[in-house]
């Protein structure tokens, strides 16, 4: 006989499951271990005869072939049928609880992070039952009550646990004739008598109070003995009340005992909680917002009390205004004219301003909206005090988000001044707000985050844990020094751009694969299981927010200054400029060329496209915000008691890491900056990305907009962006995938950066590959230090001066310039077009000394830049050239021709030229040849 098992107080996704298991194991029975739900117990009055059910005493142990668990992992779930586990027979166990600690001796098992356990054995008969798609292959009953498992078990896929297999499953189900109408009928059963008077008592006697501003509600009812249904109960409350977090209790004596049963039943909305979690170590289960447990004890009420403050510790610290606030505030004066304001507006993308007198105090807001209508009607000379909103509902440094949310909602407010003594600290807009939620939505469980569950991989709410296992001790030892000095000058201290991104991508990557590769690095590294090899981080950018304490702009300088007293091996620069400095560790035992950018939190504006930005101290919000992609928008904060370890998300990084997606943050970025146009191709092309559709169009305006003329001018050239735009060429020329990254920029028409005239182009492209075989052929006949191939320049500087030499002749030397090359790489390309018909006379039929002598004027770049664009006699000369004949040297030198007896003077450089083409042109082969050369040429008797 095969038993499949269904837990004790079995519910509808047990059943469902157990169901569905006899369809794919014929003449299977169900037992159920011990008691159902009420609304289970119901449906099986009306329905048991449909389901090959069978009492536990009916069955003769000696007669199991194998076992069959559904719905649980746990051996005390299965009441006295828990004696078949030990029995010498196959035992399965099926269930969608992956992070449950299961003790059944299984020999097979099918644990799945899904809604349901229901919606596994559906994937298995659509799989083996449904060689005809068209017809149903279940029965009515075995479709509905396999339904209901789903729908109950998802909250009729409400649930967060819910997934998209899930609603694949239910909507099959619902092609083999599930019927709605008794679905309908159980999902919201009614409650009985008994239970309608213990939710009237809940309720009179519900007790609630606000957590980090989250409303939760505790009630703890006694009663002579066990009542049934108390979970519907607890559904009923979560229904009328505005409560986001349950626990309901239920006290009652156990017979013949001092003790009492206390059953804790708990539901929460609040995304951050796991009650699947809590109650695990009590000996419950469940689900992260729906669980319970059974508890036998002599004190009921103080263990009830020890469950609620455990789940208080799990709801997360609320923001308040001071976290989200951005700061210092942009203010005017009353006599600020409209046109005024609104140009302040543009230059900080902000939709409103603060209007304060010469004292300081508030004493207005004025919004874009009201701006826009005062410009229309023509009077933007007029003072902005005739205009502003001059009652000012105003919050504090300690409001927490939901009250915020409270007032923007119901006043249609966009933004909150925040107050502190009557001082404005800073404001809080309708962004901030939507910034914080959507991250607040985008967090998940650290249990959640490497679960696997497709598509997207929750992202997790404290990482501080992970990386202690993940980073080099040293590293992080370091990361915790900075963070204390910060922290004890009251700032706030962030990780933040390519190191988050590259982290966040290792940990997505550590579970469920033999490997992982961190994001930028050409070499995947293995992991055998259990093994954390330390993550290999080189560039490191930390972010310092003191504008809470009220910090100057060099808040970063002087926490690496305070850093370096403490590594005295690390060299620190200052960029004052930009409030940056630098650390860099070279040669370090523990931090070896560990470079480490320290900035203060700072917003930028560009005064006209193209432009250096304009730097001012801000909030790390404001900071994240003029960042150029979502991907490196992410932060990790690593201060504060409260919030140390959490991830800053506001722009989605997270997903689009998941996806593989660049994405641009804002619509004009590639217009303030074209050089980003650049780093989004190097990103996409170096990570196996793709650039996302709405970036791709934004790239695609800025090039038809003109960008790449550098201002609105259109003749000013900007050094700053000259620079950059050098760096990300260098970046892309000297990478593995420069190619790639070449006709990516050239399908944008991005090469136009360099150059209006410049294009890809077929003879373009096949001189830049050909001169990359003449790199690696050249470099890899490098022999000694005494080589003259020891002169050739970086491989990226030959490919750009082989871009540049593309264009017209006299625009190279400019461009070379604006790019700010080395000299000799201006006098190269200010002096190819001459040098390429210097050399036009080389031909195969030229002897080897002219052609030397031709060439040999010409340093290697030259010659490779002459050598891709002539025709194929000149190429094959110049390679000749450069393999062999360049070596070449006179079979006697100068000591030699003392030795015979010439006298040194001028003349001997005529000799051994001579002696060298003589040499070249194959008539000296030796040493006797060359002085039989120099008796018949140049005889000791005629020379002076």
């Amino acid at each position: 006989m095969d038993i499949i098992l269904c837990h004790t107080t079995a519910d509808f996704d047990t059943l469902g499951a157990a169901v569905g298991l006899t369809r794919l194991s014929p003449g299977s029975r169900i037992v159920l271990a011990g008691g159902c739900h009420p609304g289970v117990r119901q449906f099986l009055a009306l329905h048991r005869d449909e389901y090959p059910l069978i009492e536990r005493r009916s069955v003769n142990p000696d007669r199991i072939r194998s076992v069959t668990v559904v719905d649980t992992q746990q051996r005390d779930r299965l009441g006295k049928t828990a004696e078949w586990l030990d029995l010498p027979v196959p035992i399965s166990v099926w269930d969608h609880h992956p992070h449950v600690q299961s003790d059944i001796p299984a020999t097979e098992t099918h644990i799945e992070a899904l809604g349901a356990t229901t919606t596994a054995i559906v994937e298995q008969l659509r799989l083996g039952l449904d060689p005809h798609p068209n017809g149903p292959i279940l029965n009515v009953a075995e479709a509905t009550v396999m339904a209901l498992g789903i729908h109950v078990d998802t909250g009729s896929l409400t649930f967060d646990h819910t997934t998209p297999r899930d609603a694949i499953a239910l909507a099959w189900l619902m092609q083999q004739g599930a019927s709605l109408s008794v679905i309908a009928e159980y999902i919201e059963p009614g409650l009985s008598p008994r239970l309608q008077d213990l939710l009237t008592t809940a309720l009179d006697t519900l007790h609630t109070e606000r957590i980090q501003g989250h409303p939760i509600s505790t009630v703890l009812l006694e009663t002579p003995e066990y009542i049934a249904g108390l979970s519907s109960v607890a559904a009923q409350i979560m229904e009328i009340t505005d409560t986001e977090a349950l626990l309901l209790g239920n006290r009652y004596p156990i017979k013949g005992s001092d003790e009492h049963r206390l059953v804790v039943i708990g539901r929460s909305r609040i995304s951050e909680t796991n009650l699947q979690t809590l109650f695990t170590p009590w000996g419950g289960g469940g689900h992260p917002r729906a669980s319970s447990v059974s508890l036998r004890l002599t004190d009921p009420v103080v263990t009830f009390q020890e469950i609620l403050a455990e789940f208080k510790k799990q709801i997360p610290h609320q923001p308040v205004a001071r976290e989200l606030m951005s700061s210092p505030v942009r203010t005017i004066r009353p006599e600020t004219t409209i046109h005024e304001a609104q140009r302040i507006l543009l230059r900080y993308g902000h939709s409103g301003l603060s209007v304060v007198n010469e004292g300081g105090t508030l004493v207005g807001v004025i919004c874009r909206r009201d701006l826009d209508i005062a410009l229309h009607h023509g009077l933007g000379h007029a003072p902005v005090k005739g205009y502003m909103s001059s009652n000012v509902r105003t919050i504090a440094p300690d409001t927490p988000l939901p009250e915020i949310e409270d007032l923007m909602v119901t006043f249609d407010i966009g933004r909150l001044p925040v107050l502190s003594e009557g001082s404005l600290q800073g404001i809080v807009t309708r962004t901030d707000v939507l910034r914080q939620l959507h991250q607040d939505s985008a967090i998940g469980s650290q249990s959640n985050l490497t679960s696997g569950s497709p598509p997207y991989c929750p992202l997790p709410r404290e990482v501080v844990s992970l990386l202690s296992s993940r980073l080099a001790p040293q590293l992080l030892t370091l990361l915790n020094r900075a963070a204390q000095l910060a922290e004890e000058r009251g700032w706030h201290l962030y990780l933040v751009g390519g190191a988050v991104r590259d982290i966040l991508w290792a940990i997505y990557h550590q579970e469920g694969s033999s490997g992982f590769k961190l994001l930028g690095k050409e070499e995947s590294r293995k992991e055998s299981e259990g093994d954390r090899t330390p993550l290999l981080l080189t560039d490191i950018d930390l972010v310092v927010d003191g504008f809470d304490s009220r910090a100057d702009d060099a808040a970063g300088v002087e926490l690496a200054e305070h850093l370096q007293k403490l590594y005295p091996t690390a060299r620190l620069d200052i960029h004052g400029q930009f409030q940056t400095a630098a650390l860099l560790w070279h040669k370090d035992p523990d931090l070896d060329s560990l470079w480490v950018d320290i900035a203060t939190a700072r917003t930028e504006f560009y005064p006209y496209p193209a432009a250096n930005p304009e730097v001012e101290a801000s909030s790390i919000r404001q900071d994240l915000y003029r960042r150029d992609f979502t991907l490196n928008a992410l932060a990790v904060r690593l201060t504060g008691p409260n919030r140390r370890g959490e991830i800053l998300d506001f722009f989605g990084g997270w997903l689009d890491l998941q996806a593989g997606q660049i994405r641009v943050l804002h619509a004009n970025s590639f217009i303030e900056d074209p050089t980003r146009i650049y780093r989004a191709v190097r990103f996409a092309v170096r990570l196996g990305f793709e650039i996302e559709p709405q970036t791709q169009g934004y790239i695609r305006l800025a090039m038809e907009s003109g960008v790449y003329l550098r201002s609105p001018e259109l003749t000013r050239r900007v050094p700053a962006l000259e620079t950059r735009l050098k760096n990300e060429l260098k970046y892309i020329l000297q990478a593995p995938y420069w190619q790639r990254a070449l006709q990516l920029l050239d399908s944008f028409d991005a090469l136009r950066c360099i150059h209006p005239s410049l294009k890809l182009d077929r003879d373009l492209w096949q001189q830049l590959r050909l001169v990359d075989r003449w790199i690696r052929q050249i470099q890899g006949t490098v022999n000694g230090a005494e080589s003259p191939l020891k002169s050739l320049p970086e491989s990226w500087q030959i490919r750009l001066e082989l871009l540049i030499a593309h264009l017209e002749p006299q625009w190279r030397g400019e461009v070379a310039q604006n790019l700010q090359l080395s000299s000799d790489s201006i006098e190269r390309l200010e002096q190819l077009a001459t040098a390429a018909i210097a050399v036009m006379p080389v031909r195969e039929t030229s002897r080897p000394s002219e052609v030397v002598r031709l060439l040999s004027r010409y340093d290697l770049p030259m010659l490779m830049a002459i050598a891709v664009s002539s025709p194929k006699a000149v190429r094959r000369q110049i390679w000749q050239y450069i393999h062999h004949w360049m070596k070449v040297k006179p079979l006697l030198n100068g000591n030699d021709l003392k030795a015979i007896g010439y006298k040194p003077g001028p003349q001997f450089k005529t000799i051994l030229d001579s002696l060298l083409a003589a040499t070249l042109d194959g008539e000296i082969q030796s040493r006797a040849d060359a002085e039989a050369y120099l008796a018949q040429y140049f005889p000791r008797n005629s020379m002076p």
